[in-house]
């Protein structure tokens, strides 16, 4: 019996599903003057690479009718865009609240999220 056991045991580790990396990406189409409503943008998740991820993000804010995309934040687990009429801020981090914290810290007062997204 407890030659089944460890069998079993090591069937079950070698059928788990491989952990793969991941990445994320947030392009925006955001103008001084802008208001928060207006603001485009495309967010692109479980991507292969930061680099797939970014350009996965830009075609997104694309496909919404923006014209003026740019990648502002690629990450690995959480990120966020904040901003106002005149600032802007990017975060990143291991939670969707410290990714926010981040990018408000960096936009100043008067700024809140327009988007954040985690894998």
């Amino acid at each position: 019996m407890a030659v089944f056991r460890h069998s079993l045991i090591a069937l079950s580790l070698v059928c788990l599903p491989a952990i793969a990396f991941a990445a994320g990406a947030i392009a925006v189409d955001d103008d001084e003057g802008d208001a928060i409503k207006d603001i485009g943008y495309g967010v692109s998740t479980n991507e292969s690479s930061r680099d797939a991820a970014g350009q996965a993000a830009m075609r997104k804010c694309r496909a919404e009718g923006n014209k003026r995309c740019k990648l502002v934040v690629r990450f690995d687990q959480c990120g966020a865009y904040a901003a106002d009429k005149k600032s802007y801020g990017v975060g990143w981090g291991n939670s969707e609240g410290a990714a926010k914290r981040m990018a408000l810290d960096q936009c100043g007062s008067g700024c809140r999220i327009v988007v954040s997204d985690c894998e």
